[in-house]
């Protein structure tokens, strides 16, 4: 039986700044979609809500990324309580849940949280060396965090173990699984997940190609990283961000419903 996605829209019912923060994530749903990195219903993209302690949103489980709207969105809380969904029968992914909730209970810094599955980030995530620093655009990713798999993420009692293993880090590689990326808002998240995905794919090809390697010096990592770290530069994908949604306005601006 197929259902009916004509959402109402919310915009009246809910504060600027969550309506702003929901149309920024419906749009970091559609982004991760054209760029390649969605998983089908799979995977998740989560945002706290402006002004309310515990609450994020994120997607409903069982639309696809292409489909997800600003008035689609499910708010919970850290306990996995539906704060508010619309009236459909699409609930929350608990693997979802899990990841989603460990984090933002933990770093409060982070506003935003991606998770992906794709064929780069799944490779690499099965290599022993993780996330090598081959590239100018992977050694801004030097201080990757990295955590075992322990199966589904279904289980409440490896969210401690996963935020312990994720630090202060902004970016993670789940052994056996795939990516985590997160940041201080939803454009500095999407572009950390963009950039982490194109150092995966470069990786992989250049590791495929079967020629030999060239790695640059350790003091040249650490250089470009510490170029790379907030303290000396603008943010990462604030810039970006408004020419992502033109782009999007000019495919199919319904993201913002």
């Amino acid at each position: 039986m197929p259902y009916d996605l004509a959402i109402p829209s919310l915009k009246d019912r809910v504060s600027a700044e969550e309506w702003q923060t929901r149309v920024d994530l419906a749009a970091a749903y559609r982004l991760v979609a054209l760029y390649g990195m969605s998983d089908m219903i799979a995977n998740h993209i989560s945002a706290r809500v402006p002004g309310e302690e515990g609450a994020f949103l994120i997607n409903p489980y069982g639309m696809f990324y292409e489909e997800i709207t600003a008035s689609s969105l499910v708010k919970i809380d850290l306990e996995g309580n539906i704060l508010f969904k619309p009236d459909f029968e699409y609930g929350v992914n608990r693997a979802g849940f899990v990841i989603h909730s460990a984090i933002h209970a933990a770093r409060h810094d982070v506003a935003c949280v991606i998770h992906t599955h794709t064929a780069a980030g799944m490779a690499v995530s099965c290599m022993k060396g993780g996330l090598l620093p081959m590239t100018q655009t992977a050694m801004r990713f030097a201080d990757v965090a990295y955590h075992k798999y322990e199966g589904v993420a279904v289980e409440l009692d490896e969210r401690a173990r996963l935020v312990a293993d994720l630090g202060q880090s902004n970016s993670m590689v789940l052994y056996n699984h795939g990516l985590l990326a997160m940041g201080p808002s939803i454009p500095e998240a999407f572009n950390n997940i963009h950039r982490m995905e194109l150092a995966c794919l470069s990786q992989v090809m250049a590791m495929g190609s079967g020629a030999e390697l060239l790695m640059p010096e350790r003091p040249v990592i650490d250089k470009t990283w510490n170029n790379y770290r907030p303290q000396t530069r603008r943010p990462f994908g604030l810039l970006e961000w408004p020419g992502l949604l033109r782009k999007l306005d000019r495919i199919d601006p319904s993201y913002r419903d």
